[in-house]
């Protein structure tokens, strides 16, 4: 990194569950698709809340939101089932530093109960009246979660993408959170999957033009090379040779089935894999568990015990060994979250 180039500030970045409204609370909404990003700054610390507005229509987009943020606020407003499906997510993604709260409504014995042996359970709890102290209270943490912070300042530098699009004048614009190592203006980064080389021409941070900028800050960044059809959310820009990314259509897990999801898997099922900001549709090419494969009587498998699946993927994925893959039916009752695991090589 260049000392020379002005760095950016300081960066936090929230998920916000439950109650959608209260990110608006927080910051004034900016870019919007299925995930809808609210920032801020203030005292040289840029704040983002992220939002999945496009759930519960689609599952996609929680997992997505809550891979965007380093802390989570849970404003619980309903005991449903998608609240349920938050819940595991949550807890199925290890996010163990979060804020909750509820509203009137909500039987906080029953809440309890819903969240009793998850990470949500471990969540500091406040009054929604003091949420927002709550919030400003949390400092930022310099680090890839994946990673742990101590780790993070030596791997090299990644930008998951979240967003891309044309601006006139400008070219290409990609949105996307440094989720490890820097980058600096100038840098030549290689887009995974596709392996093609993208020149950082500016780099931004809330609206403002920075010279470098460090894991977790949200960038936008101008770009030459790619154009913005050629990115795809989920995509990651690298420092070239990073050799601990790999882009595939297979990919092999240390499977644990999800306790509330009760219809198995099995071999040639369909399914969405997510991991990180991607989601593929993928086949279940091979399901192999500890004390064999027991049969629950509608084609797929009780696992009871350790299992290691094998995946083809549609479309090539980006990843790390090590990485949590998580396995989607979109079109399950009452849960749609299957299953998890680490990914691991072949």
């Amino acid at each position: 990194m260049d000392s020379g180039k002005r760095a950016g500030p300081a960066s936090i970045n929230f998920c916000v569950l439950g109650r959608k409204e209260t990110a608006a609370e927080f910051g004034r909404a900016g870019t919007s698709s299925d995930i809808t990003i609210h920032d801020k700054k203030a005292r040289d610390v840029v704040r983002t809340w992220v939002v999945a507005t496009g759930f519960p229509e689609k599952i996609t987009p929680l997992f997505q939101a809550v891979s965007m943020s380093e802390y989570v606020i849970f404003h619980v407003d309903a005991l449903d089932r998608f609240t349920g499906e938050q819940i595991v997510a949550l807890d199925t993604l290890g996010r163990r530093d979060g804020i909750l709260c509820h509203t009137y409504e909500v039987d906080e014995g029953r809440l309890d109960s819903m969240i009793k042996g998850t990470v949500v359970e471990n969540y500091s709890r406040v009054d929604a009246s003091g949420l927002a102290q709550a919030v400003d209270a949390l400092p930022p943490l310099a680090g890839d979660p994946r990673a742990g912070a101590d780790e993070a300042g030596g791997r090299p530098a990644e930008v998951a993408i979240d967003h891309s699009f044309d601006v006139k004048g400008v070219g290409a614009v990609i949105l996307g959170r440094v989720t490890s190592g820097s980058i600096s203006q100038y840098d030549t980064l290689t887009l995974h999957p596709s392996g093609s080389e993208a020149l950082v021409k500016s780099i931004q941070m809330h609206d403002d033009p920075v010279g470098t900028a460090s894991c977790p800050a949200r960038v936008g960044l101008a770009v030459k090379g790619p154009k913005p059809e050629d990115v795809r959310r989920g995509d990651v820009l690298s420092e070239a040779g990073n050799d601990a990314l790999v882009d595939s259509t297979d990919m092999t897990l240390d499977y644990t089935p999800n306790r509330f999801y009760k219809a198995g898997l099995s071999e040639k099922q369909g399914c969405i894999v997510s991991v990180g900001l991607q989601a593929r549709a993928a086949t279940v090419s091979g399901v192999s568990c500890d004390g064999g494969n027991g049969g629950n009587g509608n084609g797929g498998h009780d696992h009871q015990g350790p299992c290691r699946i094998s995946l083809s993927l549609a479309k090539p994925v980006t990843y790390h060994h090590g990485d949590t893959a998580v396995i989607l039916r979109p079109e399950a009752t009452p849960i749609r979250i299957a299953g998890s695991g680490r990914i691991v090589p072949r």
